[in-house]
């Protein structure tokens, strides 16, 4: 088929091309703005002297507001799930950033991979610009999809929503069957949507001007007919229960009634099959809730509807299996108000601002105060191996940079624990020639470690001139030796100085965190601020106190070094030791076959403190809580199971 007007392509042409342009301008725009989430935490980033900031990527706090997974060492398969699901929520174009790690097998590749430095992380970010910048409009891009995004079921009570299992069955505190939902939704409603169907007609009707005609009828014509439909409806009844084929009905709305299973159109439960006593029920108490014949209409005032025999406020719901309100309620736990509300059970982390990274933090609320709490750990290292498999043996310094690379936020503490656990199992003295450089390096890291705590502070309380300032600190104190810590020292000071004449941080601290009197086995610097009143206040002054004393420390000894294991050869022995880590003592014994670790026990500050928080957020507003549970300085990475 021809055509006497030749197609004119040109026009085509020049708007593809405008197009390509577009796309490549907006892909630059996407690579100029990198917007970060850190997994496990900024945390963990200023443990490992990353400076995120310098890149020129912003740090964000939600996976909706950034284009960039940037993955901070090697993660827990707890920890490999949660950041599964924070990289699905992300928008695109998205991509992953691996630092000193292997990406979770639940990941596609990475988009780039470096090293664990600041000089690695700044090349990295380079080639992920320019990765994006190619490749922010590609068409072969895939859905992302794992395991742990598919639907979870749960089954939930309607009326006590707080009642949750993995497996259907009976809600033990009003017997209800559980419903099924999808984890994280909302019970169904309908729980509490009590409608009375009272079937009066003279509602209906402009009763107010007939009333008295009403009342006027003969009463015989009343009895006759009282007498008449008391016979019919025994009649009825009996001949319905003989022909009567299965129904279905709504637990929660026993007025719903169907011949084949389904939902209920109010609440949306599943009806179930409704006993043959439920229909006898149901019918007597609309007989005796709304049979007119029994009342007495001479002092009856319409005007108010006054049905002084409904009982509007209790109805006994025993026979058709419908609790009422104050039946439903009467176990529910009651507010400061005196309310009995449902209580709300809502986790924050283990990626959350303000609270360390890897720590999730389960508290159930009523309105904006806490009832009770929990905190746990998704990346605690394991606290004991006995009798260890040949084949998962690991020689003396192996196991160092194992434990140490185990806990990033204290991996100098943890190395030299384990130097001084091995170095005793094979019979060596002190080692007084390395003592000074090994008090250094704990002491530095002491220091560094209060600061990224403070810095986490800043974070929760929204002092932004404090995070900066003492991540800024941390980052220098981290690596420095002897003589650039002394230079160090005003700036150190100055911020002390400035924290605890700041007003309003001494009241918002104040009181808050208070540790029960039958605490026990306390360590660190929690257990040193307990003499001290015991609140976060106390601890943020403790802290304060060490900083000064490390580098008072740091100045009489030597230079700061990274303890080094000495010679043990092959030896066989069993060794204990203890390191005041910056969280608290920190023990292990361990046992060596030949050099080889056999087998090894981990006691850590935090495995106590953690058991601090269900005391510590009882009955507090939710700030408040927040607040106690990052006064105690947790390394969920200290936290053994």
């Amino acid at each position: 088929m021809t055509s006497d007007h030749p197609i004119n392509t040109t026009g085509s042409r020049q708007r593809q091309t405008r197009f390509a342009a577009l796309q490549k301008w907006v892909s630059r725009a996407f690579a100029r703005d990198l917007s970060c989430l850190i997994v496990p935490g900024q945390d963990v980033a200023l443990a490992h002297g990353l400076n995120v900031s310098a890149t020129g990527m912003r740090v964000s706090a939600s996976p909706r507001d950034a284009n960039v997974l940037l993955i901070v060492g090697g993660l827990s398969e707890k920890m490999g799930e949660v950041a599964t699901v924070l990289y699905a929520q992300m928008p695109r174009p998205r991509t992953i950033l691996m630092l000193g790690g292997k990406t979770p097998s639940s990941f596609p590749d990475a988009d780039v991979s470096a090293g664990l430095s600041q000089k690695a992380l700044a090349d990295a970010v380079g080639r992920l610009k320019r990765a994006l910048a190619e490749g922010a409009f590609a068409t072969s891009a895939e859905d992302f999809d794992a395991s742990v995004l598919h639907v979870k079921i749960e089954y939930v009570c309607p009326m006590h929503p707080e009642v949750v299992q993995n497996e259907p069955g009976s809600c033990p505190k009003c017997g209800m069957d559980l419903v099924a939902r999808e984890a994280g939704e909302q019970t169904p409603e309908g729980g509490h949507d009590h409608e009375h169907h009272h079937d009066h007609e003279h509602q209906s009707q402009d009763h107010d001007h007939d009333h008295d005609h009403d009342h006027d009828h003969d009463h015989s014509n009343e009895h006759s007919n009282e007498h008449s439909n008391e016979h019919s409806n025994e009649h009825q009844q009996e001949h319905a229960h003989e022909n009567a084929a299965t129904e279905y009905t709504c637990p929660m709305h026993p007025e719903i009634v169907r011949d084949e299973p389904g939902s209920c159109p109010k609440c949306g439960m599943d009806l179930v099959v409704r006993e043959d006593g439920e229909d006898e029920a149901h019918s007597e108490h609309e007989h005796s809730s709304h049979d007119h014949g029994e009342h007495d209409h001479s002092g009856h005032e319409h005007g108010g509807h006054d049905h002084g025999g409904h009982d509007h406020g209790g109805h006994d719901h025993g026979a058709s299996g419908f609790m009422s309100m104050i039946e439903v309620t009467k176990d529910l736990p009651r507010s400061a108000d005196g309310l009995q509300m449902d209580w709300l059970e809502v986790p924050f982390g283990p990626v959350f601002p303000g609270l360390p990274g890897g720590l999730k933090l389960t508290l159930t609320l009523d309105g904006d105060g806490v009832t009770e709490g929990q905190a746990t750990s998704l990346v605690g290292v394991t606290n004991e191996g006995e009798n260890i498999e040949e084949s998962e043996e690991m020689d003396a310094e192996t196991f160092i940079g194992y434990l140490s690379a185990a806990i990033p936020l204290a991996p100098v503490s943890y190395r030299l624990l384990v130097c001084l656990a091995i170095e005793q199992a094979a019979g060596l003295e002190g080692d007084s020639a390395n003592a000074g450089a090994r008090t250094g390096a704990l002491e530095r890291e002491r220091i560094a470690s209060h600061l990224g705590w403070l810095a986490q502070l800043g974070r929760q309380l929204g002092f932004a001139w404090l995070t900066q300032r003492a991540a800024t600190l941390q980052l220098q104190v981290r690596e420095a030796n002897r003589d650039s810590l002394a230079a160090l020292e005003p700036a150190l000071r100055t911020l002390g100085t400035r924290l605890e004449r700041t007003p309003l941080l001494k009241s918002r601290l104040k009181g808050i965190g208070l540790l029960p009197t039958e605490s026990s086995d306390l360590r660190g610097p929690v257990a040193r601020a307990a003499d001290e009143g015991g609140d976060a206040w106390a601890r943020l002054r403790q802290r304060l106190a060490e900083i000064s004393a490390s580098l008072g420390l740091i100045k009489s000894g030597g230079e700061p070094a990274l303890p080094v294991l000495r010679d043990v050869g092959d030896v066989s022995g069993t060794g204990e030791a203890t390191v005041d880590t910056p969280r608290g003592e920190a023990r292990l014994s361990l046992k060596l076959e030949r050099g080889h670790v056999k087998s090894y026990k981990l006691d850590t500050a935090c495995s106590q403190h953690i058991g601090l928080v269900p005391k510590l957020v009882e009955g507090q507003e939710l700030g408040d809580a927040l607040l106690a549970v990052g006064s105690l300085d947790l390394s969920p990475w200290e936290v053994t199971s």
